[in-house]
């Protein structure tokens, strides 16, 4: 799931009563004498050493790690720990580029053009959304430009020569330039029927809006980048449709696309609501996994469904954008109050007003990336335990997770992975497989399976 994606489990307590009989004793002045019986003791040979006494999955989890070393270790943490700093630059340049249409009063001049345009305030909003969309994406190329090709390229993760990615970018740009137009218009509509708790309704109206980007993102939006195509017959799709399956996932085929000609990167998902849902696996997954590693992946991404983390992860970012809203709301009020005159925006209703909450969002993400990242790590952690269990690969889910030490820091401190991971590391995730493992020796499966390194 992308969204990766990208929820918690609600937990019930049961009380376990336990009901005491009492017999009533009768005395009796001729107590009668207890049959009695000899017991033999027969002592038991010594316990041999046990699968559980061979296997050590503290050692199995290190020599895992121990496998990702060198060059391709030092790549992979400059890489991810590159990103720390990319959170912060993001910012500071969303803020910047704010700044700079408030300043010099480009905002104001595009809301100019809108009312010049037409009389209603409802379509004056779009007019201006697609002026502002346009404008910030030319200056934010620079940026965009270095993030997703050449750092991709420094680091031998893109596919892509630059006509590619640009054609990629194009399309990402109308998609977005689109559904922006669409929930801003909407979101200031809501704004000027109920200007004092727009936050509230505002929240309300995003869920909704992501919960549509759920159901038409696989079947509309992923083919727009990539070919999807039915996954040959074979012993790994029946493997998949039989999880599937087993699971009560309401799927009867297997997609691949084509992730290849981007990058390197193996993913796939299970994702879609409302009889939209679909499994896909891209070709990197296919090409550069084995049948182990690609079913322990797919049981990760049936976990999301079956625990259903797009309903969850909808529920806690939810409340997550309503606390940003609340904050969007006051700091917006409070900045106006002292550079509205500089600005010439006065009212939280006037959409040359947008790059101040565009900016006031991008400071409150920036500080609430722990708690972003929490809520999606949590659920990632709970699809690994149910991957665990429904694929039973152990092994296969601790090598695909070292495929993603490619561009995931494999071993990061406790604070590092509590504040910029949004899925475990590749160490959790191994340590995870391993303890699930030695709980498992004695399954005949488990006993069957790959030797894990010690």
């Amino acid at each position: 799931m992308r969204l990766g994606l990208t929820g918690l489990a609600a937990a019930m307590t049961f009380l376990l009563l336990t009901l005491l009989f009492a017999g009533d004793a009768s005395a009796q002045a001729s107590p009668t004498p207890v049959p009695t019986s000899t017991v033999v003791v027969h002592s038991l040979p010594p316990a041999g050493p046990t699968a559980m006494q061979q296997f050590d999955p503290v050692k199995a989890t290190k020599a895992y790690l121990a496998q990702v070393n060198g060059a391709a270790r030092a790549r992979s943490d400059s890489y991810f720990e590159g990103g720390y700093y990319l959170i912060l630059v993001d910012t500071l340049y969303a803020v910047a580029v704010s700044a700079l249409l408030l300043w010099l009063r480009i905002s104001a001049g595009m809301r100019n053009i809108a009312q010049g345009v037409t009389r209603s305030k409802f379509w004056q909003v779009p007019i201006y959304v697609m002026m502002y969309v346009a404008l910030v994406a030319v200056l934010s190329f620079p940026l965009t430009v270095y993030e997703d090709f050449f750092r991709e390229h420094a680091y031998g993760l893109s596919n892509q020569n630059f006509a590619q990615y640009l054609r990629d970018f194009a399309v990402g740009f109308l998609v977005q330039l689109v559904a922006a137009t669409i929930v801003l218009t909407v979101i200031y509509a809501v704004i000027r029927a109920t200007p004092r708790m727009w936050w509230l309704w505002g929240t309300l109206v995003t869920v909704i809006f992501l919960a549509i980007g759920l159901m038409v993102g696989p079947v509309f939006i992923s083919p727009l980048f990539n070919t999807y195509t039915s996954l040959k017959d074979g012993p790994v799709k029946q493997d998949i449709l039989t999880l599937a399956r087993g699971n009560g996932i309401p799927a009867t085929d297997v997609y691949e696309f084509d992730a290849s000609k981007q990058s390197k990167r193996v993913s796939a998902n299970v994702s879609g609501l409302f009889g939209t849902t679909r499994i896909s696996l891209n070709d990197n997954l296919i090409n550069r996994c084995s049948p182990r590693e690609i079913i322990a992946v797919l049981g990760h991404e049936m976990g999301h469904y079956v625990l259903n983390h797009a309903a969850l992860l909808l529920t806690w970012m939810g409340l997550l954008f309503l606390v940003a809203f609340v904050f969007v709301n006051w700091g917006f009020h409070l900045l106006v109050d002292i550079f509205g005159g500089n600005w010439d925006v006065r009212t939280i209703d006037d959409p040359a007003g947008l790059p101040v909450l565009a900016a006031l969002a991008s400071v409150f993400f920036m500080l609430a990336t722990p708690v972003s990242n929490t809520i999606v790590r949590t659920a990632e952690a709970q699809a690994d335990i149910f991957g665990l269990n429904t694929a039973r690969q152990p092994d296969g889910f601790a090598t695909s997770a070292l495929k993603l030490a490619e561009y995931r820091k494999l071993d990061p401190s406790p604070l590092e992975e509590f504040v910029f991971y949004d899925h475990p590391s590749g160490h959790t995730r191994i340590w995870t497989a391993m303890r699930w493992k030695a709980a498992h020796l004695n399954d005949p499966d488990i006993k069957a399976g790959p030797v894990s390194p010690q």
